[in-house]
């Protein structure tokens, strides 16, 4: 055996491996994106089967068919980036072991009537003046065989028709707010649709998903867009706006401000460029000792940066005036929140005046005054009960006096040293001098000013 017939044999089995593991990898991923059904042969042949002409002959049959194949569809859509079924990739997409499925027009109907897709015509049925002028309009040219085939009675599904997965296209444009309002052009009024296509490459891979996303956002009235001389142009709700207002002439001024802030970036970025390349030439020509021509590749250096210079006043002035709108913008939300704090003090205050508030005032000192008085007539009550317990002690003492015998004088108290008493059976403390001693208690108690009389028995 030659050498190239060794070559060739080799070749081929080389091949034959990378084409085997290509085949591999891909029924690999094919079979990870279904479900686990789809390795089951008997079941497949009943999902891949026809339905019946009316749902009433088998609820089970038509049911179990159109909850396997909904979910399946929507996923396989949400796998591939797209917001759009067509039958035709359907059946191509769902194919298996040669066969395609019988009943996929039949599910995407249902689908219709639950309101999961919706055909491309009466999705961008409401499009504005500004949408038209894009061209978005040619979107109802496609779905003319439909319309051609419900006329004639048709009940099928066209293989070419488009259809919109309103849950993925809802998805869509959420995560493209979110992208804008995360991005620094957040702070642009307006977007040129190639810097949004830019921006969004990574959620609407192609120009059609980006429309229908905008669409989106545009009957959740996130978005609006407008063509100004010839350039499709794109506004945003900015965060806490509940909507986007019309695209105005401020709007398209600061736009125009801010491409040429952009184009005169460029450019002096450019010049700076070109001036250092000159001054690099004009080093490399002195050292080779060609004096003039280093010479003129410095003028040429010189008159560069002298345009750049130019160039960069003319950008700072640009810069000032966007700042100056930016402070004017800012300017103009702190009025309207002063406006809007001054019209609820306002309502705060309704019917408030400063003789409201006097006679409010006068009143609550005539109720202070009041009070006091009140006050002052219980304390007076008070002090007359005080002097009914003295009447009460005077009379207690008159009876002290009645009862306490003339003769019961106590003796002089000795000066000098007196023996120890001797016992003896008299007892000064008469009967009477004790009923008027618990007499005079329950008085002083029933007063609360105790009387007290301490007395010493010889």
């Amino acid at each position: 055996m030659s050498r190239q017939t060794l070559r060739r044999s080799l070749l081929r089995a080389l091949s034959s491996c990378l084409n085997l593991s290509t085949m591999s990898v891909s029924v690999e991923k094919r079979d990870a994106c279904f479900p686990p059904d789809w390795e089951d042969d008997e079941r497949m042949a009943f999902l891949f089967s026809a339905f019946k002409e009316n749902r009433d002959v088998d609820c089970a049959d038509w049911d179990g068919k159109i909850d396997f194949w909904s979910p399946l569809i929507i996923d396989h859509c949400r796998r591939r980036g797209s917001v759009c079924v067509i039958l035709q990739e359907l059946n191509e997409s769902f194919r298996r072991k040669g066969s395609v499925p019988l009943g996929l027009s039949t599910v995407l109907k249902s689908m219709i009537r639950s309101g999961k897709v919706q055909k491309e015509s009466d999705f961008a049925a409401n499009v504005d003046l500004g949408w038209l002028s894009w061209g978005v309009g040619l979107l109802l040219v496609r779905p003319l065989k439909w319309t051609l085939s419900a006329l004639l009675g048709s009940g099928r599904v066209p293989l070419e028709e488009s259809f919109v997965v309103i849950d993925l296209v809802k998805e869509k444009a959420a995560a493209l707010l979110a992208a804008y309002r995360a991005s620094p052009l957040a702070t642009h009024s307006l977007l040129s649709f190639q810097e949004l296509r830019a921006l969004s490459s990574h959620i609407c891979p192609d120009e059609s998903s980006l429309c229908l996303a905008l669409l989106q956002l545009q009957r959740e009235k996130h978005v609006t867009v407008s063509l100004h001389e010839g350039e499709k142009l794109v506004k945003f709700s900015q965060a806490g706006q509940g909507r986007v207002s019309p695209v105005s002439e401020v709007d398209l001024g600061i736009y125009q401000l801010q491409r040429s802030e952009k184009l005169l970036e460029e450019r002096v970025e450019v010049l700076g460029q070109e001036a250092e390349k000159c001054k690099q030439q004009a080093k490399s020509l002195l050292k080779e000792g060609k004096k003039s021509q280093a010479l003129r590749c410095l003028r040429g250096s010189k008159r560069v940066e002298k345009k750049a210079d130019r160039l960069f006043a003319q950008l700072e002035t640009v810069k000032g005036i966007l700042d100056r709108i930016a402070n004017s913008q800012t300017d103009r939300l702190v009025i309207q929140a002063y406006q809007a704090g001054v019209a609820a003090l306002r309502i705060s205050l309704k019917g408030v005046t400063v003789e409201r508030a006097e006679n409010l005032v006068d009143q609550i000192q005539e109720l202070c005054d009041t009070q006091d008085e009140v006050n002052q007539t219980l304390a007076s009550g008070a002090l007359d009960s005080g002097e009914d317990s003295e009447e009460l002690e005077e009379e207690l003492r008159s009876l002290l006096e009645k009862t306490i015998p003339d003769n019961d004088v106590l003796p002089v108290v000795p000066t000098h040293p007196i023996s120890p008493p001797r016992k003896t059976g008299t007892n000064l403390v008469t009967p009477a001098l004790k009923k008027a001693i618990r007499y005079s208690t329950r008085v002083s108690l029933h007063c609360n000013k105790p009387y007290q009389v301490f007395m010493k028995s010889p």
